[in-house]
């Protein structure tokens, strides 16, 4: 084991308790993914409009004053993410998000930045 940390701990017994508890690294890497994923102006707003209304990518191009090339880009990475899903009626993809989780989450970040 290769050893960083040049410090001895004070409380032995809640480092030991806090490390069991500790995520494995594998979950952290999938959590920082998908932060980076939200951390992007564009996907955010992207994520406000589907939260309000199911749209296609090129009615979100027009919302967002973009070209649907780089829409639909977007849209993948932030399907890879399993942000939002894809729902096929005829020629046309609807898109929505992918489920009650990620309104939860960005309704409760921006009822923290309200209470900041």
């Amino acid at each position: 084991m290769n050893k960083k940390c040049d410090c001895f701990p004070l409380f032995g017994e809640v480092v030991e308790e806090v490390r069991l508890k500790m995520p494995e690294e594998s979950q952290l890497e999938l959590v920082v993914s998908f932060f980076k994923t939200l951390g992007d102006n564009t996907r955010m707003r992207i994520i406000c409009a589907l939260k309000e209304k199911e749209m296609c990518a090129g009615d979100i191009a027009v919302l967002l004053d973009m070209t649907k090339t780089a829409v639909s880009h977007q849209l993948a990475i932030m399907r890879q993410m399993r942000l939002i899903k894809p729902r096929r009626v005829s020629k046309n993809v609807f898109y929505s998000l992918d489920d009650k989780h990620v309104i939860d989450i960005i309704e409760k970040v921006f009822t923290h930045i309200d209470h900041v």
